[in-house]
């Protein structure tokens, strides 16, 4: 394996001071901390304008927390989780106006095997979200949120680990309608149906246009009728038990790279595509950074806006309860800017040191000054992380 240069528990939350970090052209990328809670509510995190105020909320698990004070609401029956030896109830969350109701929804993702719910906003009258289920079972550990079928809507990937299946769920279309459609993409004797599965991407492998499923063991080609099954697999080679995964040509020689990072383990990667002399695939891992554990959760983003697509991630703070190497490291939180070529480079710049991510990470602009920031939510609480302008 070829080595590459690397070059509160309140209601109003807790302030922290400006981590600043210096690019390679001498311009500083800074994030103020905000500490919403320092309670272990949810693994996930989702935000969206829940109030119809103009701003961007924070959602996490029961809860969600009113911008600009982020001030803490129920969405459903709080309750609180260990952290050294017990999960939540909230492993992944994810935003969308369900119904078309015109209010911002929650998804809450459950422990991986159990039904997956959909949280109605009550549209600002008091009370509880009614809960709604989307599917009985959805597992992987970390299952897609996107459009799988380019209708505009984002669906769910993930599996079906009581049927032994590889499932998409389409979101509703038709206004007031709250059913999700399920399609078995794959089933039997298969990879990536063990509810517990680890890595999962919804990326065009073939320049086809459409979005195929791909997993460490391989990819499932999407078919032009979406709900078509049995999706013709192809099998690869691409690593070891992971989290969210990714294309990008990372050394710009046509063909797309996948990035992945280690959900359990130490490392961070991308598996360099290859031809052989037939035109088939081949596939060499090469190691980006390895300096810290349980990189759990992955976001593909620019954040420093020079047009390269760079990596945030950091620690999932006692992923297995203090069983996994390295579990008692601190809780970081980094983003690696990437400059591609033939010998590209991920430098590493630390945003954080107590505080993590989940399940994944969300890297979204939440005050519209057209820099992305960080949000997450894991067993150290639930964080904002503000990009200062330059």
């Amino acid at each position: 394996m070829k080595n590459y240069k690397i070059g509160l528990i309140a209601l109003m939350p807790l302030f922290a001071g400006i981590t600043t970090v210096c690019a390679q052209k001498g311009k500083e990328v800074s994030f103020t901390k905000q500490v919403l809670t320092k309670m272990f509510f949810s693994e996930g995190v989702a935000v969206g304008d829940v109030n119809h105020d103009g701003k961007k909320d924070v959602m996490a698990g029961a809860f969600w927390f009113q911008a600009p004070n982020w001030e803490r609401h129920e969405i459903a029956k709080g309750d609180t989780f260990t952290v050294n030896g017990g999960y939540s109830n909230s492993f992944l969350n994810f935003s969308m106006d369900v119904n078309q109701d015109g209010w911002i929804d929650l998804i809450r993702v459950d422990y991986p095997g159990i039904p997956v719910v959909w949280h109605e906003n009550p549209q600002n009258k008091p009370g509880h979200w009614k809960v709604h289920v989307i599917s009985k079972s959805l597992g992987n550990e970390s299952p897609y949120f996107g459009d799988i079928d380019g209708d505009g809507r984002p669906d769910i990937v993930g599996n079906d680990s009581e049927s032994k299946q590889i499932i998409w769920l389409k979101s509703p279309t038709k206004k007031g309608d709250t059913q999700w459609e399920k399609t078995v993409i794959a089933e039997g004797n298969i990879p990536g149906t063990h509810r517990f599965t680890h890595g999962l991407g919804l990326v065009d492998m073939n320049d086809d246009g459409r979005l195929d499923v791909l997993i460490k063991e391989g990819w499932w080609e999407a078919p032009a009728d979406r709900k078509q099954p049995n999706w013709a697999f192809h099998k690869a080679n691409l690593g070891e038990d992971c989290s969210q995964m990714y294309l990008l040509d990372v050394n710009q020689d046509g063909l797309k790279d996948v990035i992945s990072t280690s959900a359990h383990a130490y490392g961070m990667w991308w598996h360099e595509q290859g031809k052989d002399g037939q035109g088939n695939p081949t596939w060499t891992k090469h190691e980006i950074y390895k300096a810290f554990s349980q990189t759990h959760g992955l976001s593909l983003v620019d954040i420093n806006g020079d047009g390269q697509k760079d990596l945030v991630t950091g620690k999932r703070y006692f992923a297995h309860n203090g069983n996994d190497p390295g579990e008692f490291q601190p809780a970081v939180l980094y983003w690696f800017e990437f400059k591609p070529g033939p010998t590209p480079t991920w430098t590493p710049h630390e945003i954080d040191n107590n505080s993590g991510v989940g399940l994944h990470v969300v890297t979204e602009d939440m005050n519209n000054d057209r820099l992305p920031d960080v949000v997450v939510a894991n067993k150290k609480g639930v964080h904002v992380f503000l990009q200062q302008k330059k």
